[in-house]
């Protein structure tokens, strides 16, 4: 506001300014109305910082008009987002529609500050603008999200995974490109309206199918999907008499855990476990949960002492997590000595189908729970011997 106030006090409005304000703002609100039903469900299904397409418009006017009219845009373009295509989501309520527009605006205002330093609109001034709109966006973005809640606030989450800082990358260069056009041709400006509805409907097809296919407790592959990859994995290990070791983890008293703290809790302990077998496995790895407390893991071209090597380090790790969590009453509580019983299985060893191998796996899990829990067993032959 301080800002926006020395502007208007201090720096003239011309008519080529109210020009360019105006088509920006016709430009901005046509494509907010086109996309409007897309941007609602993209908000709604949104997993962390939400990426939209404000960037594109408020870029530009940092560069070609002058702040007060910036901060008009932001605001007028906000209030339209929240009653066209957040009204009704929790998204849309004053205080984030508020502080959303302000992130925005102040970042149009550093943008058009580092183009004033570099003294025009040419490529590097542009390129620089862009980055000092990209730096103070995500800056203040990534702090108010910490404020919001600095108990569970992790870098990801404010400040957003790779393909949320791409996104804004590539609103960020479709508005330098707007600038250059906004210079020599306004009118061909109007040409950008499609290719954001195209991107915009694109990353939420891509969010459909994450949701469709990921667990989203954990983050992990969800049954479905996993079974499907595992049917994938037997057909190639078939064709090329190859391998692979497959784990199943059952975490031990888990329904202690829901009835003593409560199912909250409970959701903070299988994220914990399911970060350590993600983190134990490699990156080709199917890993996957199949509801409940267990897990599963296929580890392609690894033979069965592998498979064993690796499940032994999960359990491992998972005897030593703490995991700091509320109770249903809002206690905070620290939950450790939380332990997994493993069974291990292979192909072709222990069977000729993933249903086969599936199965062995699950036998070996009943063996070690009657064996005393935390452990991995990967034989139930050999585990029946030693009980």
């Amino acid at each position: 506001m301080a800002w926006t106030a020395a502007a208007t006090l201090t720096i003239p409005v011309t008519l080529a300014n109210v020009g360019t304000f105006a088509l920006l703002t016709a430009l901005a609100v046509t494509q907010t109305e086109v996309s409007r039903r897309i941007e609602r469900q993209r908000r709604i299904l949104s997993n962390g910082p939400h990426i939209n397409m404000t960037s594109v418009w408020l870029l530009p006017a940092g560069l070609l008009v002058p702040p007060q009219l910036v901060a008009v845009l932001g605001t007028v373009l906000y209030v339209y987002l929240a009653f066209r295509s957040w009204s009704g989501t929790r998204p849309g309520e004053a205080h984030r529609v508020a502080a959303n527009a302000t992130t925005m605006i102040l970042s149009g205002f550093a943008a058009g500050l580092v183009a004033d330093v570099f003294s025009g609109h040419g490529m590097v001034a542009v390129a620089l603008a862009a980055t000092a709109f990209f730096t103070a966006n995500t800056a203040l973005t990534g702090l108010g999200l910490y404020l919001a809640a600095p108990e569970k606030a992790t870098a990801e989450g404010c400040l957003g995974n790779m393909d949320d800082n791409l996104l804004e990358l590539a609103t960020l260069c479709v508005g330098g490109l707007l600038v250059m056009v906004l210079t020599t041709e306004p009118l061909l400006s109007v040409l950008v309206i499609l290719p954001l509805y195209v991107l915009q409907r694109s990353v939420l097809i891509k969010r459909l199918e994450e949701l469709a296919t990921t667990d989203q407790k954990t983050q992990l592959l969800n049954a479905t999907t996993w079974q499907d990859g595992a049917q994938r994995e037997i057909s190639r290990a078939q064709r090329e008499n190859g391998s692979f070791g497959a784990l199943m983890i059952d975490l031990d008293h888990f329904k202690r855990i829901n009835d003593t703290y409560g199912h909250l809790a409970g959701d903070d302990v299988l994220k914990a476990v399911a970060a350590v077998v993600k983190q134990e496995t490699r990156a080709h790895d199917l890993v996957g949960r199949f509801g409940g407390e267990e897990f599963v893991a296929l580890l392609p071209a690894t033979s069965k002492e592998d498979a064993i090597v690796t499940a032994e380090r999960i359990r491992q790790r998972v005897s030593e997590l703490i995991i700091s969590t509320k109770t249903n009453e809002g206690a905070a509580v620290d939950i450790q000595r939380q332990t997994a019983s493993i069974g291990v299985a292979a192909y072709p060893l222990d069977g000729a189908s993933i249903e086969e191998v599936m199965a062995s796996a699950d036998a070996a899990v009943y063996a070690a729970k009657h064996g005393g829990r935390n452990r991995v067993v990967g034989s139930v032959e050999v585990a029946l011997a030693a009980a």
